[in-house]
């Protein structure tokens, strides 16, 4: 499916049972790799010190009724039954709750949010009506500002511990899966780390081939697993305790924690390994359907993983003269005869189940950078066709680095299953108490019932959380620090990023000023149009006066673009772009506020270019037709939606190869000759790529004014686009706090010069890209032309010195060239 329409190309169908039972196919490797592969380790990490297995079996029968309870209560009752429902427009996960509740109260710290942007499809609230508890609840919520810090806290909170989880997943899943080697070989101590770590770092290098090429086998995988584990453990109830069903009774729990007491409150913290992967059913929502979902878990899923705990638990149950903590798992339950084609099977699934987490990690970490909570990273979509698939380099190799020190710095299950349990259950904790809000705000249910469902789940969640919480010295300490550090960051960068903005939005210059420059601002306007890219969604940007008293022409046609996030998981193509002018006519200056969700892929930048102009073209021609769109200048503001035009109006046709340098201006300086000689020299491909010419259409009907204006629209549009970006420097004006000068001038200045620029994150091409420098303070602005080339030359410096390390090549060597012909002039 395609990127711009795949995120809700099929929620539109009405799926018939056949698409219902593929999609419950393909989730099985997709969603379940993690969840399926928890019995390698759970009886294990159970069994890992706090309780001993004695011959009467109450040990390992309430162990196992423990182990049920939780499968049904958890991920059957709260999140097949009840949380599934609270999608956002099909998407899930820990951003779907939080962008419900800013969408049913105004609790969103997003700096440029709009009321036009409430008007969107897939923001409209389906039942505005509300309840009374849900009124005052609302109004506590939109009242105290603390209260709107806290909420995005605890929604961060449960993204840290997502991406804590991609790091500890990885390790215990395909560690436990080796450690099958400690009933086959004689010398497995020497084995088991090499192996694991070649294993992951075989798995963390074929993350840039795409979930589609890496993980084509992933469901027939994931399948033969749970028919393995479904076979083994019927095997062993048969075998060795047909009664072992009995355990189901919650009596057991009940005599399993009056005899064992604070060991067994302690080994908790392992049976809740049982549902880690349970989230991965919400967070991977959008990927498939709710039905889907369903009939996989009840109807696969959950079976499975039952016959496999009651099969270790009946085999457990008649060998009670085994000594060593080691032999309290998985594969000394499984036959001799079967046992390496069980490892075999067992690694693959850990590494099915390590890519599922991988891949939610990328996907979290992108909706964090487009809401602005993560600093600028590359994400790489390795598939055109199917929405969703994403890879983040720097992520990557910072995950198998932090995966590879975890895995050598424990060595063992039980600490690693500490570590893992914590982040897991911290999660769920998030998604309770935000669903608590989801049932009151969005589904307008009485109090008390959202009072039972944080009672019922939060208490039982609470419960495992205090478990792993107090095993914080024996491994638990990683999630949590990990968490700490992510956290620092998200906050330092939001922080930063806001009060960058609020500077913008306070000396942002007045329509007056233009008014006083003249209809051609008081400048020379020469052919082309000119992109100058802002953050505002209202006003003109300081740094357009910064560049206009400075430089003595500029394009004929100008652009204020701001590209935004809007707290929806997607945007319609029909309603993703917003027009408006800015000024008279006479000015050719436009506003173009380009809305994007969450979850939404970005379109390179030349298909961008032609979208924005055709968009800027619609609303020229029904500009006329809308009353309320005026010449007059006081009408900035006024915005018209703009879909993904139909080109009806306005013809295009691609050029042949030979009519490109007839296409370009005809008045070129002799700078810019020199530009396109390189490109036509050492970017061949990049010289003769496909260019759309845009067409009037001849129609005798048409406005004379309107015409006019397209004409200056498609001239311009034909002589070439610039981008204009303006690259500030935040500073803490004097006499700030330590604490806000270490925030702003150390740390996020750290994580500005070492994140993706702009120019990289919005795809700008650097053959058209002009930056603009100034430094900004907390309270004011003041330019510095010198400091700005200086910071500029050490930030890029090891953008264009990579050609003298690696092979030449166009890629890097024109920016390289053009930046010696800029740093000269």
């Amino acid at each position: 499916m395609d990127l711009e329409t795949g995120a809700y190309a099929h929620a539109a169908e009405k799926e018939s049972l056949k698409t219902v039972l593929i999609l419950a196919y393909q989730s099985l490797g997709v969603v379940y790799g993690d969840l399926s592969i928890s019995p390698l380790y759970v009886y294990k990490s159970t069994f890992a010190g706090d309780i001993q297995h004695s011959e009467t079996n109450e040990e390992i029968y309430g162990v196992l009724s423990f182990v049920f309870w939780t499968l049904t209560l958890i991920p059957l009752f709260k999140y097949v039954f009840i949380v599934l429902r609270a999608d956002d427009n099909g998407e899930g996960g820990t951003f779907a709750l939080y962008s419900l509740l800013c969408r049913h109260a105004k609790i969103s710290l997003l700096p440029n949010c709009q009321v036009a942007d409430e008007e969107l499809s897939t923001y409209k609230l389906e039942d505005p009506h509300e309840t009374e508890a849900g009124s005052k609840v609302k109004g506590v919520l939109e009242k105290h500002k603390i209260l709107h810090t806290l909420l995005l806290v605890v929604a961060l909170i449960g993204t840290c511990m997502v991406i804590g989880d991609g790091v500890l997943t990885p390790a215990i899943s395909v560690f436990s899966a080796v450690s099958g080697l400690e009933l086959s070989m004689s010398h497995h101590e020497y084995a088991v780390v090499p192996i694991t770590c070649l294993i992951l770092v075989g798995l963390f290098a074929l993350q840039h081939y795409g979930t589609h090429r890496v993980g084509f086998m992933f469901a027939p995988i994931v399948l033969t697993w749970l028919i393995c584990i479904s076979a083994i453990g019927l095997y062993n109830i048969f075998h060795w305790n047909p009664h072992v069903y009995r355990a189901f009774s919650p009596y057991y729990m009940y005599k399993f924690l009056k005899k064992t007491q604070r060991g067994g409150w302690m080994s908790l913290g392992g049976i809740l390994l049982c549902i880690t992967g349970s989230e991965a059913m919400f967070a991977d929502l959008g990927h498939f359907s709710q039905l889907s979902i369903k009939i996989a878990f009840t109807s696969v899923v959950y079976p499975a993983l039952i016959l496999a705990y009651m099969g270790q638990a009946a085999y457990l149950s008649r060998h009670h003269t085994i000594s060593g903590n080691y032999q309290i798992g998985f594969y000394v339950s499984v036959p001799e005869r079967l046992r390496w084609p069980v490892l075999g099977i067992a690694i693959l699934a850990s590494v099915v189940g390590s890519q599922a987490i991988i891949t939610g990690t990328f996907s979290i970490i992108k909706q964090c950078t487009a809401l602005g909570c993560f600093p600028r990273v590359k994400v790489v979509h390795t598939s055109n066709k199917i929405y969703g698939q994403i890879y983040i380099p720097e992520i990557n190799w910072i995950l198998m680095t932090l995966c590879l020190a975890v895995t050598v710095g424990f060595r063992d299950t039980k600490r690693l299953g500490n570590a893992s349990g914590l982040a897991v259950i911290t999660v769920m904790l998030v998604t309770t108490c935000l669903m608590s809000l989801v049932i009151i705000l969005c589904w307008h249910k009485s109090a008390l019932l959202a009072l039972c469902f944080i009672l019922c789940f939060g208490s039982i969640e609470a419960l495992y959380f205090s478990a792993s919480l107090i095993k914080f010295l024996e491994g638990a300490w990683v999630p949590l620090v990990l968490a700490l550090i992510f956290m620092s960051v998200m906050y330092v960068w939001q922080y930063g990023t806001i009060k960058k903005y609020e500077f913008d939005l306070q000396n942002k210059v007045s329509i007056k000023w233009l008014l006083g420059l003249g209809p051609s601002l008081g400048i020379v306007r020469v052919p082309g149009i000119g992109l100058i890219h802002t953050e505002l969604v209202t006003g003109i940007p300081a740094i357009f006066s910064h560049f206009v008293t400075n430089l003595p022409a500029f394009h004929q046609v100008l652009v204020f673009v701001c590209i935004k996030s809007v707290p929806v998981p997607y945007v319609r193509p029909e309603e993703r772009y917003l027009i408006g002018r800015v000024g008279t006519k006479e000015y050719r200056l436009y506003r173009c506020i380009v809305r994007y969700g969450y979850r939404d892929a970005h379109i390179d930048d030349h298909e961008f270019e032609n979208q924005l102009v055709f968009s800027i073209g619609e609303f020229i021609q029904s500009e006329r037709k809308n009353t309320h769109v005026s010449d007059d200048f006081s009408q900035d503001g006024k915005m018209t939606v703009i879909g993904t035009p139909g080109r009806e109006n306005i013809g295009s046709y691609e050029e042949d190869e030979c009519m490109q340098s007839a296409s370009t201006s005809n008045i070129r300086s002799p700078v810019i000759q020199s530009i396109h000689d390189i490109m036509e020299t050492h970017s061949p491909e990049l010289a003769r790529r496909k260019k759309v010419r845009f067409l009037l259409p001849d129609s005798p009907e048409m406005d004379p004014s309107v015409r006019a204006e397209l004409q200056d629209l498609s001239d311009a549009k034909e002589s070439g686009t610039a981008f204009i970006l303006g690259h500030s420097y935040v500073k803490a004006k004097k006499g700030s706090s330590f604490l806000k000068k270490l925030v702003i001038n150390v740390a996020y200045d750290f994580l500005r010069k070492n994140c993706r620029g702009p120019s990289t994150a919005l795809s700008i091409p650097h053959i058209s890209l002009l930056e603009v420098g100034a430094w900004r303070c907390v309270s004011w602005i003041f330019d510095h032309g010198l400091g700005y080339g200086f910071v500029s030359l050490l930030s890029d410096l090891p953008i264009f010195l990579s050609p003298l390390f690696h092979p030449p090549s166009t890629e890097h060597l024109t920016p390289f060239l053009l930046w010696c012909i800029t740093a000269l002039v």
